[in-house]
């Protein structure tokens, strides 16, 4: 397929790179052009104008956050205006529902197609094509991305014709991940002041109560304090379970778990961890119990 990739952060980068491996032909935009040069360098062809990424089937977008978006989908020269009939906006960002809903209404005004497909996996999954991928849109849409899908992902799910229902779904996700993040730093704090040895307490965590990716990769994290260069960093964590509180207020589903992570984030950034990966939230536990001097 003919596919314009617009944003190229550690994600988008990695799954434009997958995209070319499996035979796609692929043209980038980034905001910062220098990006685009290892996927020029691997076959890709640059694209100094978002317009020229929207001359194929389908644009995929990778951003960091609504604002983003909204300026590459509606600002001038922008998605909107220049993605082709019966074109596919693939939005791989994880967005705000009602951003997503927006979206969706204005593409098929333009007779164009939206569909949402936000990813699970760090960037080392999206590196090697392993990254799950949860799709919602007109099944006959997602039939013609299955080979976009299959190019940078180990499995797709669909849930549905309403392309914002996979963004609860990734909302959701992601907060339940910050859940074991935050559940693993206080258990960890417990245990490291009551004289155990952490890495010890995870071995036996993750092979027998909770023998799971999510408990392996961020105990891991936790445990050897590795939170630069993040692969997911601090600010974005924030971001995405304050869009998750704004959806729970908006289907009225109080999520009181969800406050108490976001003011995690929020003192992790008070303390200067801008640029941690968001695991970094541990050693907010780890601090409070008197066990830590806060990372930088």
């Amino acid at each position: 397929m003919k596919v314009g990739f617009i944003g190229l952060g550690n994600m988008g980068s990695a799954m434009a790179s997958s995209l070319l491996n499996a035979g796609h032909e692929v043209t980038v935009h980034n905001r910062t052009a220098s990006k685009a040069q290892p996927l020029v360098d691997q076959g890709a062809k640059y694209a100094r104008q978002i317009a020229d990424a929207c001359r194929g089937d389908a644009v995929i977008t990778m951003l960091a956050d609504d604002a983003a978006l909204e300026n590459v989908v509606f600002g001038s020269g922008g998605v909107l205006e220049n993605l082709g009939k019966g074109a596919i906006h693939i939005s791989s960002s994880t967005i705000s529902v009602a951003l997503s809903d927006r979206l969706s209404a204005a593409h098929e005004k333009s007779g164009q197609v939206y569909v949402s497909a936000p990813v699970f996996g760090r960037p080392e999954a999206a590196a090697s094509a392993k990254l799950f991928v949860a799709a919602a849109g007109k099944p006959e849409a997602l039939d013609a991305c299955n080979p976009i899908f299959d190019a940078i992902g180990q499995k797709t799910f669909r849930f549905g014709d309403k392309p914002s229902l996979a963004n609860v779904v990734k909302l959701s996700g992601n907060f339940l991940i910050a859940s074991v993040i935050e559940s693993l730093s206080e258990a960890m704090a417990l245990v490291s002041k009551a004289g155990l040895n952490q890495r010890e307490y995870l071995d036996f965590l993750t092979s027998t109560l909770f023998n799971a990716p999510v408990y392996k990769t961020y105990g891991g994290l936790i445990v050897d304090k590795k939170f630069t260069p993040p692969g997911f960093v601090a600010p974005l964590g924030l971001k995405d379970v304050r869009l998750t509180l704004a959806a729970g207020e908006s289907l009225r589903v109080p999520l009181p778990l969800a406050s108490l992570i976001r003011d995690r984030f929020l003192t992790l950034l008070a303390r200067g961890g801008e640029s941690l990966d968001w695991s970094a939230i541990s050693q907010v536990a780890a601090q409070d119990s008197g066990q830590a001097t806060f990372p930088k």
